[in-house]
């Protein structure tokens, strides 16, 4: 892993350490309490739900780009990245490893990474967009933090798009090889998001509901009677906090700003905290089967000894052969 993404992991266990040094060590305690098996039921099927939207979303841009994905395929590998972005820092591994995996599988590394690139950053225009328009159902004292998050997100956008206008114009007369890769990159948004974009957005806008849905059932699991209404922007807040790659597994600015979003609206800063220790623990449940793909993954990788492997486990040759 390279250093800046262990430095974003440490910032996040700072900011995860901070809140629980903060807040009563029951506040994450009594959240194991109440993950009972109906839960954990409840977490894999709306995990199942929102990956294979988030999967298809992945292969949608895939295919637009010119590169081949199967959807069981696409399945599986999402599994595997949710699982790694569960369990590892920064919140970001395991979609790189799944970038590097498909690249291997379809032949073409960069073009593969940019569609995982592009892949996120639709979830993420996604996020940005609900939490918006949700920004004035917000309680008076959130707006401060809410208008910020939702700046950062767009900020990061215009930056990304400024910037690329900027080297496209830049670079057009030299044509260096940055230019070329930037032209590429430009090229792929166009045919992989913006033709395709009504299909992305709403399996976007369902997996984001999913997302939402879960972090419900957390809250009435830990307690919180009130309206959904009431709940559902201070959630989609909560996940925007969760989506900066600056979190060990997802944790840390997420349990922050569930604190500071449910003090704010008068629910208590500790409930918000509670809701969102729960919320982790459902999605680490719902990422579960992930782990079931590295196993069996590498179970495949010892059966052909004699086949060039990559990280996710195969070449095409050896998926092929098996029907994958």
């Amino acid at each position: 892993m390279r250093p800046r993404a262990w430095l974003r992991g440490l910032a996040g266990a700072l900011i995860l350490a901070g809140v629980v040094w903060w807040y009563p060590l029951e506040v994450f305690t009594d959240a194991f309490a109440v993950v009972d098996t109906g839960a954990v039921a409840l977490a894999l099927g709306v995990g199942a739900v929102t990956t294979v939207l988030s999967a298809a979303r992945w292969r949608v841009v895939v295919l637009a780009v010119g590169l081949r994905l199967p959807l069981g395929r696409a399945v599986a590998d999402y599994y595997r990245a949710v699982f790694l972005n569960a369990v590892l820092p920064a919140g970001v591994v395991g979609d790189v490893h799944r970038a590097l995996c498909h690249g291997r599988y379809a032949g073409d590394l960069s073009r593969s990474v940019r569609a995982v690139v592009l892949e996120r950053l639709a979830g993420q225009v996604v996020l940005a967009l609900a939490a918006a328009a949700l920004l004035f159902a917000l309680p008076a004292a959130l707006w401060g933090p809410g208008l910020r998050a939702v700046g950062v997100s767009a900020g990061v956008v215009a930056v990304l798009a400024a910037g690329a206008a900027v080297g496209l114009a830049v670079g057009r007369r030299r044509r260096p090889r940055w230019w070329r890769a930037l032209r590429a990159a430009v090229a792929d948004a166009r045919t992989g998001l913006w033709s395709r974009r009504t299909r992305v957005l709403a399996l976007s806008a369902g997996a984001l509901a999913g997302y939402v849905v879960l972090f419900l059932a957390a809250a009435r699991l830990a307690g919180v009677d009130a309206p959904w209404p009431q709940l559902v922007p201070l959630l989609v807040l909560a996940l925007l906090a969760m989506s900066l790659p600056v979190n060990v597994g997802g944790w840390g600015p997420r349990e922050a700003v569930a604190g500071l979003a449910f003090g704010a609206a008068g629910l208590g800063a500790e409930q918000g905290v509670a809701v969102s220790v729960v919320y982790g623990l459902l999605a680490l449940v719902a990422a579960l089967p992930g782990a079931l793909v590295l196993v069996v993954r590498a179970s495949q990788r010892r059966e052909v000894p004699g086949e060039g492997v990559d990280q996710g486990g195969e070449q095409p040759s050896a998926l092929v052969g098996r029907g994958q």
